[in-house]
């Protein structure tokens, strides 16, 4: 339960919280605010399922989403983690091809669960800034190499607001955001009771 509400209530079924947005817009705080915040929730990390398929087939591309296996397991493994629909499921995760993400959704709704999707927004200059600014001790040697990735993706998160924002439940601003104060407004629309 979340705020007394019973999650997939909401909807007449079982719901997994999705979080859209760039690379660097604030997925991974806002989903550790959203634990602090609420504890019962469980943490989804899709990319996890790719760093373990990146060891089994080939991924031709270097994007682990581009493999069919990827967004079957993401399904499969979303779904059973709430079987009973008396979680409520976070699933950050930075998905820039329309079509993969409509998989996603059909395969949840197939196994009763509807996504919320949730995207994070943020301006491009403040974007870029959060960026250049990561110093997440996570990414070690590495971290120029991730940042340089990043920025790389810019534009193409520019371009699939396009499909994002009319996809999504909800849009929310972060430009000027904390993560205490994004994870608060999620939240809200979680726990709003069915109308």
């Amino acid at each position: 339960m979340i705020g007394g509400h019973l999650v997939g209530h909401r909807y007449g079924r079982r719901v997994i919280l999705w979080l859209h947005g760039a690379f660097g817009a604030g997925k991974s705080a806002v989903a550790a605010e959203l634990r602090r915040q609420r504890p019962d929730v469980v943490l989804f990390d899709p990319e996890e399922v790719g760093y373990l398929l990146q060891r089994t087939p080939p991924v031709p591309t270097g994007d682990f989403q581009d493999l069919p296996e990827w967004r079957e397991l993401v399904v499969a493994t979303a779904a059973a983690l709430d079987a009973d629909g008396r979680r409520l499921v976070l699933a950050p995760m930075t998905m820039l091809q329309e079509a993969y993400v409509r998989q996603i959704v059909d395969g949840l709704g197939t196994r009763g669960v509807r996504l919320h999707q949730v995207l994070l927004d943020v301006a491009a200059d403040e974007l870029v800034r959060r960026v250049l600014a990561d110093a997440s001790p996570e990414h070690g040697d590495a971290a120029d190499e991730v940042r340089a990735w990043r920025l790389e993706r810019v534009a193409t998160y520019a371009d699939a607001r396009s499909w994002l924002v009319p996809m999504v439940d909800l849009v929310i601003d972060t430009t000027t955001l904390t993560p205490e104060e994004a994870a608060t407004e999620v939240l809200v629309t979680v726990e709003q009771p069915s109308g």
